[in-house]
């Protein structure tokens, strides 16, 4: 069946259809009250009734076949919004017990019935309540503390006679005030001399609002101290005076002094007083049948500075060290880096957020490196006293762990010295000394060759003593003569010079060739080879014909050099 042609009508008989049954239900399990008609948020008797009692709910078993299932009472009193009550003659009291049940009740109507008083604190359970017509009823007094904790935004009194006393003094000054829409209502008071005075027009003698006076506007004292606060209330008739302490955390006592027939003082001690009271408002008031005045003490506890908590490094947009601090006055907050001052730049500083005596806030680092590794201690001082704690602050791990120096960049956090050396453990100092001392030997002994090597290595072979060149026996080409006696010397021989060469027992003297060992042996260079030698006889001691290379004794031998001829 094609049923797309009523959507909408079909859903609204659906929820006619749930209402319905829901009402039925009500009607079940409710023992509505005789001439009245109820619902689940509101009760109506508008029909004439002769008794004499508040209309109250009342649960019935709902049918269930184990007779245990009943109605909770109180929650559908609960959600009552609305009660209206019309033509009960008999209804003269309206009790406090039946009131309290309906705690979400917003609009009260008792009219043109025979209600003649309501007990006080009737409505302190109906916080919600901003609505009362009570017109038409035999009301003579009535009394301002009956509304004191509602916020009412209409109160109809008329076609009540009120008696003309100051207990009604009240509704003038409501009416003055503009308070509840009772300044468009025609009220009326009845006297032993005359009767329906506009309540606006009554003027009744002392009978006025209290004065109140405290001792102090502001009160400031350090935690754990004591305190006493005095409070006046004047007034006539003599007004009721209290301190209102609720959620004070410091002990408190009260003691009453009537002074005098108009004034009522009350003393207020605190003791022991604790820094959760910072900023508490004491409030005394004075209360009469006119009406309450109330006066306030401003309490200032100041404490000194105590670390709520730090954390350690926590990264968000930035590295953050969290911090909380209480004390009053506030703390001026300040850093220390591994013990030394903190000094505040563009990558490392403070944000702080202050909330009454509580400062939170943050030590932010910009992209911090293993250079900024180490202890942060926060530092809160305030006039009575300092506070201070250590937190680790670990960002990265140091590259180099084994690395003995440690450098600080321009942005390091601290302004202690640039370069840290770490000391050598005491006991290498042995060590050390004994590796400096060798080095320094070393040293001394490697400048000792030195100087022996530029002094003596350069000098040539031709320099050498005769016993050396003797005993070598050496064929080297850097002597021009060789010796003939092959090494065979006398004890004479040793006396030798050291510009002569030996031959046989005969010291003949040599002149070396400067230049000889500076470019090699290249005979095509003039300057550095022998260009001729000729051999004259030579006579030699024990033999009386001249030798030459032949075996023929010469008598001299003659040297010619490149720059000159040289004899021997």
């Amino acid at each position: 069946m094609d049923v797309s042609f009523c959507p909408t009508k079909c859903s609204f008989w659906k929820v006619f259809w749930l209402w319905s049954i829901w009402g039925d239900y009500l009607v079940s399990v409710l023992g509505c009250p005789a001439n009245c008609l109820c619902n689940k948020t509101e009760i109506n008797c508008k029909q004439p009734d002769d008794g004499n009692l508040f209309p109250l709910l009342e649960g019935q078993d709902s049918g269930s076949t184990n007779g245990n299932a009943s109605i909770n009472i109180t929650d559908i009193s609960r959600n009552i919004t609305s009660i209206y009550i019309e033509y009960w003659k008999n209804l003269q009291t309206l009790h406090a017990v039946d009131m309290e049940l309906y705690t979400g009740l917003q609009r009260l109507t008792i009219t043109n019935s025979g209600l003649r008083s309501i007990q006080p604190r009737a409505f302190d359970k109906n916080p919600h309540l901003h609505y009362i017509n009570l017109s038409g009823n035999r009301l003579t007094t009535l009394s301002w503390l009956l509304f004191k904790t509602l916020r009412l935004t209409e109160l109809k009194l008329e076609n009540n006679i009120f008696n003309c006393s100051c207990d009604i003094r009240w509704i003038q000054l409501w009416q003055e005030r503009e308070e509840a829409n009772l300044q468009n209502q025609d009220l009326y008071c009845t006297s032993m001399e005359t009767s329906h005075i506009p309540i606006q027009e009554l003027n009744i003698n002392q009978c006025d609002l209290p004065e109140i006076s405290v001792s102090h506007v502001n009160l400031t004292v350090c935690e754990g101290e004591n305190a006493v606060i005095t409070c006046n209330g004047s007034g006539s008739p003599l007004p009721d005076v209290d301190w209102i302490v609720v959620n004070l955390h410091s002990i408190n006592t009260h003691q009453t002094n009537a002074n005098w027939s108009n004034v009522h003082s009350i003393n207020l001690t605190l003791v022991n007083v604790t820094s959760e009271d910072n900023g508490f408002l004491l409030t005394c008031i004075a209360e009469n049948v006119v009406g309450m005045s109330n006066a306030s003490v401003l309490l200032t506890v100041y404490s000194p500075p105590r670390i709520l908590s730090l954390l350690e490094p926590i990264r968000h947009m930035e590295h953050c060290i969290e911090f909380s601090v209480h004390g009053n006055p506030p703390p001026q907050i300040h850093w220390l880096y591994n013990g030394q001052f903190l000094r505040q730049t563009a990558f490392i500083r403070m944000d702080v957020y202050q909330g009454g005596d509580i400062t939170d806030g943050c030590l932010l680092f910009n992209h911090p490196t293993h250079y900024n590794n180490g202890n942060y201690t926060i530092v809160a001082t305030n006039s009575l006293g300092t506070a201070n704690q250590t937190v680790r602050g670990h960002f990265l791990e140091k590259p180099f762990p084994s690395e003995r120096l440690t450098l600080y960049n321009e942005y390091s956090p601290s302004p202690s010295p640039l370069i840290t050396v770490t000391h050598k453990p005491e006991e290498d100092t042995f060590g050390v000394s004994i590796a400096v001392g060798l080095a320094a030997f070393a040293c001394v002994l490697l400048v000792v060759l030195f100087i022996m090597i530029n002094k003596y290595g350069r000098r040539s072979k031709f320099g050498m003593k005769g016993p050396v060149a003797v005993i070598s026996g050496e064929e080297d080409s850097a002597s021009p003569l060789h010796h003939i006696n092959h090494g065979i010397t006398t004890p004479s021989s040793l006396d030798t010079g050291p510009d002569t060469v030996v031959i046989g027992m005969t010291r003949i003297p040599v002149i070396e060739n400067p230049q000889y060992f500076r470019q090699g042996h290249n005979c095509h260079k003039p300057d550095t080879c022998f260009r001729e030698i000729m051999l004259n006889p030579i006579t030699l001691p024990g033999h009386s014909n001249p030798l030459n290379h032949h075996g023929i004794y010469v008598e001299d031998v003659s040297v010619y050099f490149s720059k000159g001829r040289h004899g021997f």
